[in-house]
């Protein structure tokens, strides 16, 4: 077995597709539990959106200036694939 962890968007994913309730869960409870779970994949497509965000304006920089940068340049780039690479 691997110890790499799933992201969370992919986990994510996974519970949405879950549409029903567990055998020991009420119908108010499960409706609570998918208020839960909504509220945390829009959390993280919101987080995502924003990563994409920092990611596509790196290499939009260095496209720009043709792969040549300084060292700001770079260390953007390298924070914001830091930032994207984050799993839960």
């Amino acid at each position: 077995m691997t110890d790499t962890k799933q992201p969370e968007a992919l986990r994510l994913a996974d519970e949405l597709l879950f549409a029903g309730r567990f055998a020991y869960e009420t119908e108010d409870g499960a409706a609570r539990r998918r208020i839960a779970r909504n509220f945390k994949a829009a959390t993280e497509l919101r987080r995502l959106h924003e990563v994409n965000a920092e990611l596509l304006e790196a290499l939009k920089v260095l496209v720009e200036n043709g792969g040549i940068g300084s060292e700001d340049m770079f260390d953007d780039a390298r924070a914001a694939i830091a930032k994207a690479e984050v799993t839960k």
